[in-house]
């Protein structure tokens, strides 16, 4: 591959990388975290399934980023040119990137089994935006092509930034010279417009209009905490999307009359997911929507915050004491006593010292008490009232 003949950000070796660790992999290739030795920083490295073609496509978008930046897009720091420990027998591309605490708007969502509380849905609509509006903004303006809750990266203050912007026609010309009509899979099509469904193969042309349909999609999983036409076949999606199917503006989570700027916020969904793509505002005009509920709801951003902060961290507590509960080993009762014996070892917060016993001796029964009651074929009356209306 030759990379001297284009314009090139930095170029960070393998000699500039330690401490590798796998965060994700999906269409783009694998992800990792690393810490960068002069810098003293974490990064996140992205490697590309590319061919040449590619390759140089994306070094000339690297550059470009490089030439301006904003709070709310991704920043590149550089390209890594190298082999990756342990499974690579080659030479790699890839992208340094910022590296992102808080993991993605995906992973969120997920975490919480839920939207955020809404100060903190506003911040991120408006935030998202905002970063959209920039790369609209450039000369010429930069598409995203794949706007979705994956692609929205949280730092620690879960302050959003938008990345893959620019690469969805990268990954598409790659997987198809692969043989893989599988691109679209894995969340894209939920956010894919309309016109990119009915016009004939090869002369759907996406604009800025495309991404601003994607946002309107975003808008209402931010809102309400759901992927869009969940369980619903691809096939399905296909057919329905461009037919003027949306995603329910009717969903409870959308109730307005408790939430302040809420109805602003539905409406401008609805704008951006319009059929006809002349009629979807500009990031400009969803800004002017954004920047008024944001406001009205910034006092209460710093509460959520913290809030969502404890979720997430007592849910990472929650998983590490599991795997110490995998490190009981319980032993079947006792035909001596009727006891059990329960062995820990290696359980922090658990036990002081380590190989410790705990013997549970059953009680015995009273000769005088009554016999047992089986009351499992009992059933409440509301039971039998509900299951036979």
């Amino acid at each position: 591959m030759e990379l001297s003949s284009y314009p090139q950000p930095a170029l960070i070796h393998n000699d500039r990388l330690t401490s590798w660790e796998d965060i994700d992999s999906g269409g783009f290739g694998q992800i990792f975290k690393a810490k960068h030795v002069e810098w003293g920083l974490d990064v996140a490295i992205k490697l590309l399934h590319s061919d040449n073609e590619s390759s140089k496509s994306i070094l000339r978008e690297a550059e470009m980023m490089k030439q301006g930046g904003h709070p709310h897009v991704l920043r590149i720091l550089g390209i890594y040119e190298g082999q990756p420990p342990k499974r690579w027998s080659s030479s790699q591309l890839g992208l340094v990137m910022e590296f992102m605490e808080r993991g993605s708007l995906k992973s969120l969502l997920n975490k919480l089994e839920g939207p955020p509380p809404w100060p903190l849905v506003f911040r991120l609509a408006h935030q998202i935006a905002l970063g959209m509006n920039y790369l609209h903004c450039l000369s010429p303006p930069l598409l995203h092509l794949d706007l979705k809750p994956s692609n929205v990266l949280l730092d620690d203050s879960l302050s959003a930034k938008l990345t893959d912007f620019g690469l969805a026609k990268v990954v598409r010309s790659v997987s198809k010279a692969m043989g893989d009509d599988g691109w679209e899979e894995g969340g894209t099509l939920e956010y894919m417009p309309p016109e990119a469904f009915t016009e004939s193969l090869g002369s759907y042309k996406p604009s800025c209009a495309s991404d601003v349909y994607s946002y309107g999609i975003l808008l209402w999983s931010i809102c309400t905490g759901k992927e869009p036409y969940s369980n619903v076949l691809s096939s399905m999606v296909r057919f329905h999307i461009p037919r003027g199917d949306r995603p329910s503006l009717t969903d409870r989570s959308l109730d307005c009359s408790k939430v302040v700027g809420l109805q602003g916020l539905k409406d401008l969904m609805g704008k951006c997911w319009h059929q006809d793509p002349k009629a979807r505002p500009s990031f400009r005009g969803c800004l002017e929507v954004t920047e008024v509920a944001y406001e009205q709801n910034k006092p209460g951003v710093s509460d959520a915050v913290h809030m969502v902060h404890k979720i997430l961290d007592s849910k990472r507590g929650s998983s590490g004491m599991e795997q110490n509960f995998e490190k009981l080993h319980i032993s079947p009762p006792q035909p001596q006593n009727g006891g059990i014996y329960i062995n820990m070892s290696s359980v922090t917060g658990l036990q002081i010292g380590n190989d410790n016993y705990m013997s549970i001796t059953g009680r015995q029964r009273h000769p005088t008490a009554p016999p047992s009651v089986n009351a499992s074929n009992k059933q409440p009356e509301t039971l039998k009232r509900t299951f036979n209306a």
